[in-house]
């Protein structure tokens, strides 16, 4: 740094004056000090090739402006990719309660005295929980895919088994993160994952090659409904009975947006509902707008294998009144410490408030309503596309948002198609041919009550030309 340069204190670099203070505090005469550890062969002695240091806090607003402009994002473009993680309307109220200073800024919001933020956290929960039919629940997991690798080492605690039965079709991302969770758990064993095939031509589960597979030692059946590919699973009874019958958790991963016109997983057998908030209030955000939730009925045998914290109401020193905190602390990493199960580092509490408003703003029959118009767009999408010389839907059965197309027979590449289809405006669906490459060239199209028709007609008009091209 020059001499005659000026550093602002408010930027994010301490000035010289400042830094040397520090440095006296520790008794180190420069910064390398703080890494005696890192041995002297390892150090990298050459000057790194860095741009220079914006030191006024305009200059580094442009700057970041700039880069940020080079995006391609929703706002500009029809976006038809979902995979987990898919574009959602978000009532501007959602945005208004959670930008307040008092929950913005929330972390872990464990303090007895906090009720505002203990009464959102336990309104999201009862509100959760009506909607999955279960009846407990707690603050979120990381993320859906940690809600499915928390509920897999419940689901091995309890039964004392280490086999997890999964679809061929779970979520990729998913599944790398429940192989490196379960990698090793607290008693020295790793889960033994076994994929359960599917219909090649319905996309729902086999379930003669599951009864194959089902035994004495399965810890859990794991399904996704609606599944990674979009199909509705309409043999959940079955998958039900048939893990009952072998003394095994029923983990059933659910959407909450589909559950105003789909069955509660609750209501069909599921012991433990798992999944991701991200569908109700929750912006696309460079994967940052996640939280996974596990729901179980109200039996303490499920409730006491959670991890997280929960809240939930508490007699106060008035009669009649209640207060809001932290219940079953004693089963948690909080209270046990390294003899926890299981241990919960930095939370997604803050996206509990626009889920939250979310649920309190569209009630049971906003959540119908919106179910209804993705289920009518998607349908609409799907036919419109089948009628394009070369296409075809994948699988022969119901879906809700997500479907899978085959491009097999128009002599074009996924890859080559969905770039085309940038110069339109247009992101297309989920290559999948890394994931599914015995697919050949197939597509995940997500289609949500965000998409108009005008939209869907320009992407059926677009895809139309490039396979003609």
């Amino acid at each position: 740094m020059a001499e005659n340069q000026k550093v602002y204190p408010y930027i994010p670099n301490s000035v010289p004056e400042i830094k040397e203070q520090m440095l006296r505090e520790v008794e180190a005469e420069t910064e390398m000090d703080l890494y005696e550890e890192i041995p002297e062969a390892l150090r990298f002695k050459g000057k790194m090739n860095l741009p220079e240091g914006m030191m006024d806090e305009f200059s580094v607003k442009m700057h970041t402006e700039k880069i940020l402009a080079k995006n391609m994002h929703c706002a500009d473009y029809a976006n038809f990719l979902g995979a987990g993680c898919a574009r959602h309307f978000v009532p501007a109220v959602c945005d208004e309660i959670t930008g307040r200073g008092e929950l913005l800024t929330c972390y872990g919001a464990e303090s007895y005295a906090d009720h505002g933020k203990h009464q959102i956290f336990f309104e999201y929960q009862s509100m959760l929980v009506e909607l999955l039919g279960m009846e407990f629940t707690t603050p979120p997991q990381y993320d859906g895919g940690q809600s499915v690798a928390t509920s897999f080492c419940m689901a091995n605690r309890m039964t004392g088994r280490k086999k997890i039965l999964i679809p061929e079709t779970m979520n990729p991302e998913h599944f790398l993160v429940v192989r490196n969770y379960c990698h090793g758990l607290h008693n020295n064993q790793s889960l033994d994952l076994v994929r359960v095939g599917f219909n090649s031509g319905t996309g729902l589960l086999d379930l003669d090659d599951l009864k194959d597979k089902i035994s004495q030692d399965v810890a859990a059946v794991f399904i996704e409904n609606p599944t990674f590919l979009g199909v509705v699973e309409t043999q959940v009874k079955e998958i039900s009975e048939i893990a009952k019958q072998a003394g095994a958790e029923f983990i059933v991963y659910s959407d909450p947006i589909t559950l105003g016109v789909m069955e509660a997983p609750g209501n069909y057998g599921a012991t433990l509902a798992v999944g991701d908030i991200q569908s109700i209030g929750l912006h696309l955000a460079g994967g940052g707008c996640q939280a996974g939730f596990i729901a179980c009925r109200d039996d303490m045998r499920y409730m006491g294998e959670f991890k997280e914290l929960c809240t939930g109401l508490i007699e106060t020193t008035v009669e009649g009144e209640y207060g809001f905190g932290q219940i079953l602390i004693e089963r948690t990493h909080y209270a046990k410490r390294e003899k926890g199960k299981e241990f919960t580092g930095t939370g997604t509490n803050l996206w509990m408030v626009p889920a939250a408003v979310y649920m309190a703003l569209m009630g049971p029959q906003g959540m119908k309503e919106v179910g209804q118009t993705i289920m009518q767009n998607a349908q609409y999408a799907a036919n419109q596309l089948g009628t394009i010389p070369g296409v075809r839907l994948q699988f022969d059965a119901p879906f809700f948002k997500e479907f899978v197309v085959n491009f097999n027979d128009t002599d074009k590449t996924v890859a080559e198609i969905n770039k085309l289809l940038l110069d339109s405006k247009i992101f297309g669906g989920l290559d999948l041919t890394r994931d599914f490459s015995g697919f050949g060239q197939c597509a995940l199209v997500c289609v949500t009550e965000t998409n108009t028709m005008e939209e869907i007609d320009t992407l059926v008009g677009a895809i139309k030309a490039i396979v003609a091209g």
